[in-house]
């Protein structure tokens, strides 16, 4: 009988043994993921003031202030020359009579139209070039970001700003400053590389 006793606390013994082995395995596999999730590198970027510090984002703007300046100028000529006969319309009209008064009105309402769809046409083609060439411009700086993120190890990166998708950050996993260097660097490195392209006159 007492063999036996020896025996069961044994058994006993290696029971609570395992028991706790098990625990430990338990403990150590539940602490894994935390600690993956601690290595996670998150950052985020403000679009809008990546958008408003970036080169390129500033000569596309600048371009377009530029064209719509001068065909604007070219318009505006054209306007205030309508003004100036429209003005003396009245007088000349007493002066030729009737007919030429009716005739020189249809005219003149038919110029204000055409002056009319023109001011609209100028303005939809710079609003849609400019539209297409800002869209091109996000599209790059979406892949330099992502291309970015990889290279510098990180799970996630944040837009905030005019679109943003996330509603706090802390201010240490804000990288849009390194982002517009290494944008704006890039731009410079192309604008140089297609300057020693270029022909020499």
């Amino acid at each position: 009988m007492i063999p036996n006793l020896k025996k069961t606390t044994l058994s006993q013994k290696s029971k609570k043994a395992l028991v706790l082995v098990a625990l430990t395995v338990a403990l150590v596999s539940c602490n894994k993921p935390a600690e993956a999730a601690k290595e996670v590198k998150t950052a985020y970027v403000d679009t809008a003031e990546l958008m408003k510090e970036y080169t390129e984002a500033k000569d596309l703007e600048a371009k377009y202030k530029s064209k719509a300046e001068e065909k604007g100028r070219q318009l505006e000529a054209e306007i205030n020359r309508f003004k100036q006969e429209a003005a003396n319309f009245q007088a000349q009209a007493q002066a030729n009579g009737q007919e030429w008064a009716q005739k020189k009105g249809a005219e003149l309402q038919k110029r204000e139209q055409q002056l009319g769809y023109a001011e609209q046409a100028l303005s939809q083609e710079l609003q849609m070039g400019m539209s297409k060439e800002r869209d091109s411009l996000i599209s790059g700086v979406t892949k330099f970001i992502k291309a970015y993120g990889k290279e510098k190890g990180y799970a996630y990166i944040y837009g905030t700003g005019d679109a943003a998708s996330i509603l706090y950050a802390e201010e240490k996993f804000d990288i849009t400053k390194d982002i517009i260097k290494a944008l704006n660097d890039k731009y410079k490195g192309a604008a140089k590389t297609e300057e020693k392209a270029a022909p020499k006159k």
